[in-house]
């Protein structure tokens, strides 16, 4: 897998001159969401986030703190427990991207979760995990996770074969952007931690 560095592009955010074309291009309606994460085969578990951006093809949520544990990779801490993350929720797509942090809020990078498109009703969202994910850092070459699992839940029948088949599918995608560096998409490289709470504010 190819790696690469990643630098943030200026957003219009990042301007004061720019908030009313922000406020026109984007619906920014702060709001409490509850959303219930499932993972064939575990318990579902609750989360309740803010809303910061509301778009149709995408929306944007600020989960602050992350109370589960702290997530390794290869050993080494990704996201820590205490820490927020944004989160890059994609109505019609099969994943969805969050932005990870230490507890210092430095970013770490990207974590691509391979999933079910969301089922959202007003405030009450539900999410189904597919077991693969893509892990994007920083700096260094990407990985995808959790394979061993993904395949488990197959041979247990808990994921069908026209749902694996899609799964992989979408990492064939996923994998061709990744080599011409247009993975992630545009939006979770230009709103980082420091911007969604601004939408959070307003």
């Amino acid at each position: 897998m190819m790696g690469r560095e990643y630098t943030d592009r200026s957003h219009p955010l990042k301007h004061a001159s720019c908030w009313s074309f922000a406020i026109t291009v984007f619906l920014i309606v702060t709001r409490l969401i509850h959303l219930e994460y499932r993972r064939p085969g575990k318990p579902a578990m609750p989360y309740h986030e803010w809303l910061v951006l509301d778009r149709p093809d995408v929306k944007v949520l600020l989960l602050e703190p992350y109370e589960g544990k702290t997530v390794l990779v290869g050993g080494q801490p990704i996201q820590d427990s205490g820490a927020p993350i944004v989160w890059f929720v994609f109505p019609e797509r099969w994943y969805d991207i969050g932005r990870f942090h230490l507890g210092d809020e430095r970013f770490t990078g990207w974590y691509t979760n391979l999933c079910r498109p969301p089922q959202i009703e007003g405030d009450r969202w539900i999410g189904n995990d597919l077991f693969l994910d893509l892990w994007q850092p920083v700096r260094g070459p990407s990985q995808w996770l959790d394979e061993d699992e993904f395949e488990a839940a197959v041979r247990d029948r808990l994921l069908d074969e026209p749902t694996r088949q899609r799964v992989l599918n979408e990492r064939v995608l996923i994998d061709l952007q990744l080599r011409e560096q247009a993975w992630p998409p545009a939006i979770a490289q230009d709103i980082d931690l420091s911007q969604a709470r601004v939408l959070r504010r307003t």
